[in-house]
């Protein structure tokens, strides 16, 4: 019988939480009334910026600051649980592959341990796993390995975000023709912004072609708007324009939208649970790893394209040839 989960994730991202969803979904929806908790290096997004997606997952706060990343730690864990309610996990879920990361997790205790780490060879009981690009599906490998099942993945339903995003998402966009535009980058140490003078090219070739142009950009990034809206006066920042302002909006901002133009950053993933169609660019990240796979999903990766890092090898042709094949426009 398995009751207590644990899931460790040492991505510090909103994406890297939201791309967990469909696995957090499957074990609530094949185990039953389980009780998942959460432990990650950084923020616990399921409970802050993402606890509008209404997720349950509950927070295991050891008080270390970048649980794993230090070897010392492991000095702490047993301590720790001394004083813990929770005395062991019936499942421990790993979602990293860092060997120090993972022995340190491993001396929390528990009776099973599933872990991508070396090949799984680090997994309690040990199991052979077909091993995927995306680390999630490894993980649902090794669970149906464990518990001798066929789990498939339960999607997020984007109707579990409260009705009032849904009404404020409408009110916002009321109409129709609107295409999204995501320019913002989340992880600082790792360069993946396309050119300015790019995106105002796209943004006024759709108002020549009778769409709106929606940025979906934090209202904090007061300069980026202001610029924006000095070379596209008519241009939409419906985040700047409500108070509801907060990841479970965005997602259903891009119910509203006919597409949307991205990098790979935190708002491709909020949409993605909208099922939007959209255009994500890639530089420097892997697009096998990171991008969404649904149906309607063009990827663009200046690694397969131009033979560079560099996200701004990709022209404005590049998107536009795009649209104009895949999405009708």
């Amino acid at each position: 019988m398995i009751n207590n989960i644990l899931l460790y994730n040492s991505g510090g991202g909103i994406g890297d939480s939201i791309q967990i969803l469909p696995l957090i979904n499957t074990l609530k929806h094949e185990l039953k009334n389980i009780n998942l908790y959460y432990i990650s290096a950084h923020n616990n997004h399921f409970n802050s910026s993402l606890k509008e997606l209404n997720c349950d997952v509950k927070d295991l706060d050891l008080k270390i600051k970048y649980f794993g990343f230090r070897w010392w730690h492991a000095f702490l864990v047993k301590k720790k649980f001394i004083n813990s309610k929770i005395k062991s996990f019936d499942l421990i879920i790993d979602l990293q592959s860092k060997i120090r990361n993972t022995l340190i997790l491993k001396l929390i205790p528990h009776k099973y341990f599933i872990s991508p780490c070396y090949n799984f060879k680090l997994s309690y009981p040990r199991m052979n796993v077909k091993k995927e690009i995306k680390v999630e599906k490894s993980i649902l490998n090794a669970l149906n390995n464990l518990l001798k099942s066929d789990f498939k993945f339960c999607e997020f339903d984007i109707n579990k975000i409260d009705k009032k995003f849904h009404l404020e998402a409408e009110k916002l966009l009321p109409n129709n023709n609107y295409v999204g535009l995501s320019v913002t980058q989340g992880n600082l140490y790792r360069e993946k912004k396309w050119s300015f003078e790019k995106i105002i090219e796209i943004a006024n070739y759709l108002l020549e072609n009778k769409k709106t142009p929606v940025f979906l950009i934090q209202k904090d990034n007061t300069e980026l708007i202001k610029s924006i809206m000095r070379r596209v006066p008519k241009a939409l920042f419906p985040e700047n324009e409500s108070n509801l302002a907060c990841p479970a909006l965005v997602s259903c901002l891009g119910k509203r939208l006919d597409f949307v133009i991205t990098i790979d950053n935190g708002i491709m993933h909020m949409l993605s649970l909208s099922k939007v169609p959209m255009i994500v660019l890639f530089g420097p990240t892997s697009s096998e790893k990171f991008a969404p796979t649904y149906k309607n999903i063009i990827v663009l990766d200046s690694k397969k394209i131009y033979g560079s890092n560099n996200i701004d090898s990709i022209s404005v042709e590049d998107v536009l040839q795009s649209a104009k094949l895949h999405l009708n426009f």
